[in-house]
């Protein structure tokens, strides 16, 4: 018996301005057609209105996203692919016409917007709990998030400082054979988290910091003994601490600090046979109250969409990694 065709609605949705509608339809209407693309419609704009055609849900979706980032332009805002992405993954995971629930960080430099439903759990348990582990595919704004959460507090005043760690063991080489000082050894693993702090705040404040040690760079290997008090502590790549250091990690929390603990399980370069401390610490801690553990597919890659194809058919293959 064959299935009865979705029905087609055509929604005309007006705009005041159309020098706002230019601005928020990109150029070439390139934003109008990424609506297209992920929504399955028609869309094209025509003098001060922008009609839609295609099924009743997806072109009040649409309506719903143009209405709000219209709203946006309005105040002198930039949009972007990114936001209209952001808020139609949104939508479509509530399956509702509404692209209401985004979370959001704010820092004096930019305000960074959840693009996936899992990013908006991730914002919100950052916010809420003290110990949050982030656990997914590269792409996923794991670390991004982070480190802008990280930023905003610092901004705030509600922590002191920034503390950055990461292990060094896919490297393949110890840090004491690399030349410079400590900063110089460890930067070339810590780059993504260089970048996502240049992205969130101002260079020269970055700069500055890192010189005060307001922004600190502590290599995993020397942690051992500290308590890292009124502080924001983030742990990358994560899935290469062994059980003993990622249990050490961990019980340096100390009063007033928050700890982000980011990894991808299918990326460990561990010896075979040597068990993750990740996947080890989220199993063991799943039932305490206190911390949250938010997990990432292919579906929430945002880098671009070709790489959430390549995650899909890594994790199709059952790689352990790629």
């Amino acid at each position: 018996m064959a299935k009865s065709p979705i029905p087609s609605k055509r929604v005309v949705v007006p705009f005041e301005d159309n020098r706002h509608l230019t601005r928020l339809l990109g150029e070439f209407d390139a934003n109008l057609a990424l609506i297209e693309d992920r929504l399955g419609i028609e869309a094209h704009a025509h003098g001060n209105v922008v009609i839609l055609s295609g099924p009743e849900t997806s072109c009040e979706i649409a309506r719903d996203v143009l209405e709000r980032l219209y709203e946006r332009v309005t105040k002198g805002d930039h949009v972007g692919p990114g936001d209209f992405d952001g808020m139609i993954r949104h939508a479509r995971q509530q399956d509702a016409p509404s692209a209401d629930g985004q979370a959001q960080i704010a820092t004096r430099r930019k305000v960074v917007k959840a693009r996936t439903p899992a990013q908006s759990t991730y914002i919100r348990a950052l916010e809420s709990t003290d110990l949050v582990f982030g656990i997914g595919p590269a792409g996923t704004g794991k670390t991004y998030l982070a480190v802008a959460f990280a930023a905003q507090c610092l901004e705030r005043g509600l922590v002191e400082r920034i503390i950055l760690s990461r292990p060094a063991v896919e490297a393949g080489e110890r840090l004491g054979f690399l030349p410079g000082d400590m900063r110089e050894k460890v930067d070339p693993y810590l780059r993504p988290l260089y970048d996502a702090l240049y992205d969130v705040l101002p260079p020269e404040k970055v700069e500055r910091d890192l010189e005060s040690g307001v922004i600190e760079i502590a290599p995993l290997a020397f942690m051992r003994g500290r308590t890292l008090a009124n502080a924001f502590v983030i742990l990358d790549e994560a899935q290469n601490t062994t059980s003993m250091q990622m249990k050490m990690f961990l019980t340096r929390l100390g009063e007033n600090s928050k700890m982000v603990v980011t990894g991808d399980p299918s990326q460990i370069d561990l010896p075979p046979g040597m068990t993750s401390g990740l996947e080890e610490a989220v199993r063991l801690l799943s039932g305490v109250d206190e911390i949250s553990a938010v997990r990432f597919t292919g579906a929430d890659v945002v880098r671009r969409d070709l790489v959430a194809k390549i995650v899909e058919a890594y994790d199709a293959a059952g790689t352990r990694k790629p």
